[in-house]
């Protein structure tokens, strides 16, 4: 695909997936602060705004280190969320110079879900993939995480619990299970009222990798966003998933790399 072709997918993007969704799980407030939109509530705060701030230097760095501020006063770590396309361009110098520090950049990737979704692939035998909103199940998800990456990860159950509880229209988690074990889970997350739907999770147990289960749970996923009449596919793809994703259809557009600011001593 020529970079005549992605610019579409960009602009899309940037249009419909920049603001807050639409329906807060409880306990979590968005509000605006200028350009940017914070969502505070979750296991770390967010922060993020349209491709282009408006402001630069001195009022910048205000912007910035209101954010910080703000975030310390709660004792909690804030995440602000770039892409490499944004401007102003020098927003990541400022950032580190005001202590937020950069985590692994990841790939934006954007595709057609109708054709995605024709790219059907089956789990392995012995894998079952199963549509789940128990709160037990979303339990067993954040345990799973947390044995992948080595962290406590106990907060994804209760981010999860609390987003099936606030809109069940707009999420749609699913696991893979081999004898009753939890080997990969995925969810897919709805944008009432644009034309996307995003893809999150997909982490898979070490011994189970490499055999499409993570393959499965995006067809069924992009099958799902079809018949939900969803036009676009987004991820924020780590390395080793965007191969992965480039294969099955969807197209790089950009970066994001997030820049998190942590209180002394969390």
């Amino acid at each position: 695909m020529t970079t005549t072709d992605i610019q579409p997918l960009l602009s899309a993007y940037d249009d419909q997936m920049r603001g807050a969704p639409p329906t807060a799980p409880a306990g979590v407030t968005y509000e605006q602060d200028g350009p940017l939109l914070r969502i505070v509530g979750q296991f770390r705060g967010l922060v993020s705004g349209p491709r282009d701030l408006g402001v630069d230097g001195g009022a910048l760095d205000e912007l910035i280190a209101r954010q910080r501020d703000f975030f310390a006063a709660r004792g909690e770590a804030v995440e602000w969320k770039t892409r490499s396309h944004d401007t102003p361009p020098d927003l990541t110098e400022r950032l580190r110079a005001a202590g937020f520090v950069p985590e692994e950049r990841e790939t934006v990737l954007v595709g057609r879900a109708a054709e995605m979704a024709v790219r059907q692939t089956t789990p392995p035998a012995g894998v079952t993939v199963r549509r789940v909103t128990a709160d037990a199940d979303m339990r067993r998800i954040a345990a799973m995480e947390s044995a992948v990456w080595g962290q406590d990860w106990s907060w994804l159950a209760d981010d999860l619990i609390g987003r099936v509880a606030a809109a069940p229209d707009d999420i749609a988690v699913y696991v893979a299970e081999a004898d009753g074990e939890v080997v990969c889970a995925a969810w897919l997350v709805f944008r009432t009222g644009t034309g996307f739907a995003s893809l999150w999770g997909g982490s898979t147990l070490a011994e189970w990798r490499g055999k499409g289960i993570y393959r499965a749970l995006v067809a069924v996923r992009a099958a799902l966003a079809v018949a939900r009449g969803v036009t676009y596919l987004h991820v924020d793809a780590s390395d080793d998933s965007a191969p992965i994703l480039r294969r099955l259809g969807m197209h790089a557009v950009t970066t994001t790399t997030p820049y998190v600011w942590t209180p002394p001593g969390l």
